[in-house]
């Protein structure tokens, strides 16, 4: 069973539809499907405009980083992903300033408005909406709202790689929002994707930069239906298929639900001694602070067949985290927290009695 925060499960309807006989990229057939897709994905975002791109996320924080600041750019790093904006930066020689909170800890609204009122030069901010190294919520839509206050002209972007399909996500004052393929979205990794609002295109298009990662010119092809560049045929058809099945099965029902079992399993793991890691918790996954583990780990998967994720870098051995990002049945993430009170028992920290099982399923019902 694999609840690792990316990659996702891959269902096998998507499987299949990804499956069928390969179509060229520059046909009626393929920009048909690539219509269908990129309407959906508008649809998924609420935002003017979206991109796909045959990248990984990565490659998506590095078109928004080299894109869209002008002048100097503002990063939020809170954890390995928001360290990755000012890495980005100074790869491209981009001017930035960063403000750097322990992995558990959002950053607050007041301090990214005193950066901004501090420095005119500011043009672009960087922020993770979940922060998946410690599994926290930024409040990014309470600090685009205090920033366009300021200025409106300053472009805020944000990863949404572990939020976008996970939650509702209030784009109003966001400018571009990325994310990736394999996370919520339950594809191969290989896609990226970046909703734009109506400033941020206008922005792009007053000094286009880059080459492969030339934001202008992507927009105005895939408004056409086609690709700059060679399109990733496959991952595009099977997003076509996983969001005619968010859709159907309606968007704001994927939220809850996830919502619901990203609770539950919290509550769950607090009553049998675990302390949740991150100060705000985001509903892609649950990350708890313990020192055994890597112990824990190495018994859910060998003897109970679960794969979940640990630390990086200075939270390596420190830290679990279990996925609620995409499709993960109910019966799964209890079979999780059941799997995890077994492995306390196992290693002599806590006598079995199946309270993990009870109090997500009490959780869950509440809930519905």
């Amino acid at each position: 069973m694999l609840l690792t925060p990316g990659p996702t499960p891959v269902p096998e309807f998507v499987r299949k539809a990804m499956s069928d006989v390969t179509i060229h990229h520059r046909t009626e057939e393929f920009e048909a499907i690539f219509k269908n897709t990129r309407e959906l994905l508008l649809e998924l975002y609420g935002m003017p405009e979206v991109v796909m791109l045959a990248s990984s996320g990565t490659g998506a924080m590095e078109a928004c980083v080299t894109n869209l600041t002008h002048k100097k750019a503002l990063t939020i790093n809170s954890g390995k992903f928001g360290e990755r904006f000012g890495k980005i930066c100074s790869a491209f020689g981009i001017e930035y300033t960063e403000i750097k909170n322990e992995w558990n800890t959002p950053v607050s609204v007041e301090a990214v408005v005193e950066a901004v009122k501090a420095d005119s030069s500011i043009d672009a901010i960087f922020i993770q909406i979940c922060e998946s190294a410690g599994g926290l919520r930024h409040p990014v839509e309470q600090i685009a709202t205090e920033v366009k206050k300021i200025n409106k002209d300053i472009m805020i972007i944000a990863d949404g790689i572990t939020a976008v399909g996970v939650e509702k996500i209030d784009t109003t004052n966001l400018d571009a929002v990325v994310t990736g393929s394999q996370k919520a979205l339950m594809l191969p990794p290989g896609l990226a994707m970046i909703g734009l609002s109506n400033e941020a295109i206008k922005k792009i298009d007053s000094k286009p930069r880059g080459y492969y990662f030339n934001l202008s010119i992507e927009i105005k092809k895939q408004r056409t239906n086609t690709t700059a560049w060679t399109a990733a045929t496959t991952l595009i058809i099977g997003l076509g298929a996983i969001l005619e099945k968010l859709k159907e099965d309606g968007f704001d029902n994927l939220y809850k639900q996830t919502a619901l079992r990203a609770n539950a399993t919290r509550e769950a793991l607090k009553a049998i001694g675990f302390e949740i890691y991150p100060k705000v918790p985001a509903d892609a996954m649950t990350t708890v602070y313990t020192e055994q583990s890597s112990a824990i780990r190495k018994i859910l998967k060998n003897k109970y067949n679960v794969n979940i994720a640990g630390g990086q870098d200075h939270l390596a051995g420190k830290i679990f985290r279990i996925n609620h990002m995409g499709l993960v049945e109910d019966y799964e993430a209890s079979w999780a927290v059941n799997a995890v009170e077994l492995a306390l028992d196992d290693l002599g920290i806590r006598t079995f009695d199946g309270t993990a099982n009870k109090v997500f399923a009490s959780n869950m019902f509440k809930g519905n």
